[in-house]
């Protein structure tokens, strides 16, 4: 160390100092001044800054500014064989990187003439030293500038949070503070970054500075900074430079302050409207914040649009504050795709801390501007990530969001190679109750199995065919016409060996397309057609397949019933939902499935009695031709069951069994025409 006496002489000096100005005070006579215990402290600041930087070049000048002092012997011995010339004690030698103090003025406590008290060296006493002073000296806001801008670029969290707990409202003196702190090149952005801290907090941001206060900062208080700053004639660079920033932490104290306004809060915002006659509640003032941002950055038509779309309204709505952000996020894509990819890029940033308070209104946000993302392998495998956690999060507006933004990134060839990882999320969304969910699944499975050009693995097709059966018949079309396209793309693709099991499920598939080839819905009605022919050729059905091409579909249930009498009542319990269907053309087609199948069920009363039942009802149907055809069809059978059923009637229809099994019984051609005959 070049000058160790020097730190122990600027103490003493302000010390000195302090002394005179009491006793000039008491001989003068006026008393002590109404600031006297402001100006006492901050004269000593004031003294030390000049000193500071004024510096000295050797220990004569410093006797000439105080007569008698001597400086340490063991420094003068320690010069007297140095070559080094003397130089000045510059600021950065006042205090170390991560000092909590002025640096070499603690180390030389033991060198002062008297005590001196400790809070005078520590960055947060300083700061509050420094406001005090401004205070009381309205016409010297600049006389402390350098001591204030060191000590924040030294410890700029012991100055953003010490100077938010002094000046909270942010006073004259506070203002004056912040705009040398956000004017400077060399404190605006570590300034800024603390602010970004506090802004990203609510209701309150706790932060230990080191002079051991713990104690909270309002989150309003550091809005209200902005709030202020913003209306400055010249905005600070740190405002255009973090906009992303400041914009989604503004957008997000929106919500925050719309769910939850905490009673100390709430006192403290009482003051603020006192202060600046503000008759406004937290969000709305966080909403004007955030306005107040966007009109600064020339975004003046996003402002209008919103306006126009009541999305401000919309925003102070905890019910539709999702709704709004994606308003707002579409509106600013409209407006500059830079700044909404720099918002994209920082929104995956947050997503990526998984903290839960701010994933929702993120998401909605990301996905509207998800487009404006430059996507890189290694961003995709991000992004790819971050959607796969949301996705399994449970939460139905999430899952939503997500959706959206996979159906967005389809189109990327780099993102849909990418998303088979996602297939088995995807395939237990099949079974969510949200038909819009279930729709938007469907069809991404539609567009990620078509991409992959490789065996589908047997569990994963096993799966995807369960969860698409009972969707075949779901309410909404839109599902249902979704779910048939995707089982007619899963069984033309590549399978692995195995697929026994899945051929039992798509065999269950046959019935109820065969009913919605007969639906009112032609998309429906061609898709049934198209995925009964595609399951017909992955069974190996060659019969089936020529009616289907044919077009003959009233031949299907013949077909279905004779192929295996073992599983015809398993069939009439499936059909019998199809008699209460909405649509005329599936009941009537369910009416005939009844009468055949009641042929193939003679001498069976308990299946029997099932089917007269069901056509019973039927008779009062709505439709008069389907109620006429349910009444004629429970005669047929009710005499057809009458009859007696000989045992050549018995014998053909086992014969009829075995010529459909012909492959298996070579050499019995004869009964072909035999059968012919019969028929």
């Amino acid at each position: 160390m070049e000058y160790p006496w020097l730190p122990a002489l600027l103490l003493q000096l302000v010390c000195k100092f302090m002394k005179r100005i009491r006793e000039e005070e008491t001989t003068m006579g006026t008393g002590p001044r109404a600031y006297s215990h402001i100006f006492k402290t901050q004269t000593c600041a004031a003294l030390a800054d000049m000193l500071v930087e004024e510096g000295f070049s050797n220990p004569k000048q410093v006797s000439s500014l105080w007569p008698g002092f001597e400086p340490p012997r063991n420094y003068l011995a320690s010069q007297a064989t140095s070559a080094a010339p003397w130089k000045p004690l510059r600021p950065w030698q006042c205090g170390g990187k991560g000092s909590t103090s002025l640096g070499q003025l603690g180390t030389f406590l033991p060198l002062a003439a008297f005590q001196v008290s400790s809070c005078l060296l520590q960055v947060p006493a300083m700061v509050r030293y420094i406001h005090q002073w401004l205070e009381a000296n309205q016409f010297a806001e600049h006389r402390l500038n350098r001591t204030l801008l060191d000590l924040t670029e030294e410890r700029p969290a012991d100055v953003v949070m010490t100077l938010l707990r002094v000046a909270p409202l942010c006073d004259r003196a506070a203002l004056t503070m912040w705009k040398s702190i956000m004017c400077s090149p060399r404190t605006a952005e570590p300034a800024m970054l603390v602010l970004l801290d506090v802004l990203g907090s609510w209701p309150e941001h706790s932060t230990c500075t080191s002079d051991g206060d713990k104690t909270g900062v309002f989150v309003l208080a550091a809005t209200v900074l902005m709030w202020k700053i913003l209306q400055l004639p010249c905005v600070p660079h740190m405002v255009t430079v973090y906009l992303p920033h400041l914009l989604v932490h503004l957008l997000f104290q929106v919500l925050f302050s719309t769910l939850d306004v905490p009673e100390e809060v709430n006192t403290f915002w009482k003051g603020c409207q006192q202060q600046y006659g503000l008759d406004t509640s937290p969000n709305r003032f966080a909403e004007q914040t955030l306005k107040s941002l966007l009109c600064q950055m020339q975004h003046e038509d996003v402002v209008v649009a919103m306006e126009r779309k009541c999305g401000w309204d919309k925003l102070l709505c905890a019910d539709t504050y999702h709704h709004a952000v994606g308003l707002l996020a579409k509106e600013m894509s409209c407006v500059s795709i830079p700044l909404c990819s720099r918002i994209a890029r920082y929104l995956l940033r947050l997503l990526s801390t998984q903290e839960p308070r701010w994933e929702l209104p993120s998401l909605a946000f990301f996905v509207e501007v998800l487009k404006c993302l430059d996507m890189s392998e290694r961003g995709a495998d991000r992004v790819l990530q971050i959607l796969s956690r949301h996705l399994q999060s449970g939460c139905r507006e999430k899952c939503h969001l997500v959706l959206r933004a996979l159906l967005d990134l389809i189109n990327n060839p780099l993102m849909s190679k990418k998303m088979w990882s996602l297939t088995e999320s995807l395939v237990e969304l099949l079974w969510d109750a949200d038909g819009e969910i279930v729709s938007m699944t469907a069809m991404l499975l539609n567009f990620i199995i078509l991409e992959k050009d490789m065996l589908i693995p047997s569990p994963i097709a096993l799966q995807l065919v369960e969860a698409l059966l009972p969707l075949l018949d779901h309410d909404n079309s839109q599902v249902q016409l979704l779910s048939i396209v995707l089982l007619g793309t899963l069984v033309t693709l590549p399978q692995e060996k195995e697929k026994g099991a899945l051929k039992t499920h798509v065999h269950q598939s046959l019935l109820p397309l065969f009913f919605h080839c007969h639906d009112e819905n032609q998309r429906v009605a061609q898709a049934s057609q198209e995925t009964l022919l595609c399951a017909a050729e992955f069974l190996k059905r060659t019969e089936l397949e020529k009616l289907v091409k044919s077009k003959k579909l009233w031949k299907f249930t013949e077909w279905l019933l004779a192929e295996d009498r073992s599983r015809v009542a398993e069939h009439l319990r499936r059909a019998l939902p199809y008699l209460q269907n909405l649509q005329q053309p599936l009941r009537e087609a369910a009416v005939r499935f009844m009468g055949t199948a009641g042929q193939y069920l003679r001498g069976r009363t308990k299946e029997l009695q099932l089917i007269s039942e069901a056509l019973e009802g039927m008779a009062n149907d709505i439709s008069v031709a389907v109620g006429s055809l349910a009444i004629q069809t429970l005669y047929v059978l009710q005499g057809t069951e009458r009859a007696p059923y000989s045992i050549f009637g018995n014998l053909h229809d086992r014969l009829c069994r075995a010529w459909r099994r012909r492959p298996r019984l070579s050499g019995l051609g004869w009964l072909r025409c035999w059968s012919s005959a019969e028929s």
